[in-house]
């Protein structure tokens, strides 16, 4: 766009900004249209326009009585409709006037809602891939209009001419690009027939490709979609659907689940993905407008907890944005997004209530999708949340299936802290569900509103060591001396030592020790070494009483029971520095540094004193 004259201007005329084409195109190539193949799309949405119109005018024609037909040879590419046509004025205020749309004419405004585009810039679109756009065209409002021709040129000049009838003896246009040479990728017949087919698969009017060679020519929309067909049974209705978005995505669906919004004219197939993807990604759909694809990865027509499905469909009332690639956010949008979350609730629903072999597939790819609905979705989660696997001390196993031997279910807080007390608390008989991995603590907190004679209660050290036989009198005074050395070894990891007997007698130590309590004897541990300082009093004011970690040492073990028989102080204190770095190493849970010096000095002691022995 060139400035407008900037010269002294008394009377204070207006002036016309001037435009530059080239710079517009260049514009509309890197930053509104992703790929110079969109040409084709605008060519062919101007035509379905053009012939939406001319339907408005012949109401009784049948539905497949216009058309459009493709040509492309490798030296032009040519798009011809029966549609309405435009007079000689229209082309001067149409196609010559940048923004302006023959859509908004008044004469047609009431029809708007039956076109696909809205902008009137699409044929600017042409000058990505050629320097020249022809446009031959007859208008059908008038029986003996002339016709008409426009040539534009990328640098912005134009010419127009009045031909007669015969040079177009029907009443449609024709648009013919003589390729530039470096748009050869997009404008080969194999590609133009590709891109066709790509964008155009859908149209409700038929649609032909001529290649140039004499052949007969391809169709483009050979077919309506499969939702639009009908079908001899529901079981080939299902099976059609499942071939069409295994063609589509190139993945055989577990399940296909029709869609049908009738308020905005919303009709396609949601595919369920055979496999787990990783939470929160979410996939592109595909989106016609008035069977146009509009977009290939509109992932804002459905929520973020739906990434277990991908979409195909072909909707009459939403809105594209400028450049017809995604889908303008408003009321109707969120609408449609909150009504098509609805059909998969009640696909999920039915596959609970009369396919239980479907739901096991579905739960087993996709169960931290679903977890992700039933927090905020009560409906779900009353139908789902027994189903739903989880990580117990029975192993993988549903809620249902846990509560039955489960009266009381105890659930962690973290990972790790399921990990060190799993194979402890299965042998005491605890029921315990880790609860670390994402929403499943809150969920299993929730079971006790489907199954009430269930309690639901947070694991906590004192829980588990309370399940944990003590030792008799006579056991726990000759283990006295070893005791108070291994507390001492270990104070500073601010950590009491305990012995005790439980299952299994292979296990000889475990480590109880929470990640709250860590982080507040970290914060305690600041707080000291700032003391006196401004952070020093920060911290101080919010230390609490530091929790201390627990080695409780089980007596049943055959190496726990030598250990507390040591009588030599420093082997006793370095077989208790071994102990506590075994149990942390099974706790699973990252080893402080200290830690991690620890293990390697208690392993380097025992293996120097077997040596000496040995010697």
């Amino acid at each position: 766009m060139t400035l407008p004259d900037t010269a002294p201007n008394p009377s204070g005329a207006d002036h016309t900004f001037q435009v530059d084409l080239r710079g517009l195109v260049d514009l509309l190539s890197h930053h509104l249209y992703s790929s110079p193949r969109v040409y084709l799309r605008e060519l062919l949405q101007n035509a379905v326009d053009a012939l939406t119109a001319r339907h408005g005018l012949e109401p009784a024609a049948p539905a497949d009585g216009f058309g459009i037909r493709l040509y492309a040879d490798g030296s032009v590419v040519r798009v011809e409709d029966d549609g309405v046509g435009l007079t000689a004025a229209d082309v001067h205020t149409f196609l010559a006037t940048i923004g302006r749309s023959s859509k908004r004419a008044e004469r047609i405004a009431e029809q708007r809602g039956d076109f696909i585009g809205q902008f009137g810039i699409g044929l600017l679109s042409c000058f990505l891939v050629a320097d020249e756009i022809h446009v031959l065209s007859r208008s059908a409002r008038t029986p003996d209009a002339p016709a008409v021709e426009w040539r534009g040129r990328g640098d912005g000049s134009y010419t127009v001419r009045t031909l007669p009838a015969s040079a177009r003896p029907r009443p449609g246009t024709t648009v013919t690009l003589t390729p530039r040479a470096d748009a050869g990728e997009w404008t080969r017949p194999e590609q133009v027939h590709a891109l066709a087919r790509h964008f155009g698969s859908l149209l409700r009017h038929p649609v032909s490709f001529d290649d140039g060679t004499g052949g007969p020519g391809a169709s483009v929309n050979p077919e309506p979609a499969p939702w639009a067909r009908t079908h001899p049974t529901p079981g080939a209705r299902a099976r059609a659907l499942a071939a069409y978005g295994e063609g589509v995505f190139g993945f055989t669906p577990l399940d296909t689940i029709e869609l049908d919004l009738p308020a905005v004219g919303l009709k396609g197939i949601a595919c369920v993905l055979p496999q787990a993807v990783p939470a929160g990604r979410r996939h592109g759909h595909r989106v016609h407008v008035k069977g146009m694809l509009l977009s290939e990865q509109a992932d804002e027509i459905l929520p973020e907890w739906a990434f277990f499905v991908r979409c195909v469909v072909d909707a009459e009332s939403l809105r594209p944005t400028a450049s017809r690639e995604a889908l303008y956010e408003d009321d109707t949008l969120a609408a449609v997004r909150d009504a098509l979350a609805e059909r998969l609730r009640a696909w999920i629903a039915r596959a609970a209530a009369s396919d239980p072999d479907l739901l096991a597939r579905f739960l087993q790819a996709h169960h931290l999708a679903v977890k992700s609905l039933a927090v905020h979705d009560d409906e779900i989660l009353r139908m789902l949340l027994p189903w739903l696997p989880f990580e117990t001390t029975d192993g993988h196993a549903t809620l249902d299936e846990f509560a039955r031997t489960h009266r009381t279910v105890l659930v962690t807080s973290s990972v790790e802290e399921f990990r060190q007390v799993a194979s402890i608390a299965s042998a005491a008989g605890l029921g315990v569900v880790n609860g670390g991995y994402t929403y499943d603590r809150e969920l299993v907190h929730r079971l006790p509103e489907i199954r009430p004679e269930v309690s639901v209660a947070d694991l906590d050290p004192a829980t588990l060591t309370a399940h944990l036989d003590p030792v008799d009198r006579e056991t726990e005074l000759a283990a006295a001396a070893y005791l108070a050395l291994a507390r001492d070894a270990l104070a500073v990891f601010d950590c009491d030592v305990a012995l005790r007997t439980f299952q299994p007698a292979s296990a000889p130590a475990l480590l109880v020790d929470s990640r709250e309590a860590r982080h507040e004897r970290t914060r305690s541990q600041l707080a000291r070494e700032q003391e006196g300082g401004l952070w020093g009093d920060i911290l101080g004011a919010l230390r609490q009483e530091a929790p201390r970690a627990q080695l409780i040492l089980n007596q049943l073990n055959p190496l726990v029971r030598t250990a507390v028989a040591i009588d030599e102080p420093e082997l006793a204190r370095t077989s208790a520095e071994a102990l506590y770095g075994q149990a942390a190493l099974l706790s699973r849970r990252p080893l402080r540094p200290a830690e991690s010096s620890l293990i390697n000095r208690s392993f380097l002691d025992l293996l120097a004193h077997a040596l000496r022995k040995d010697s």
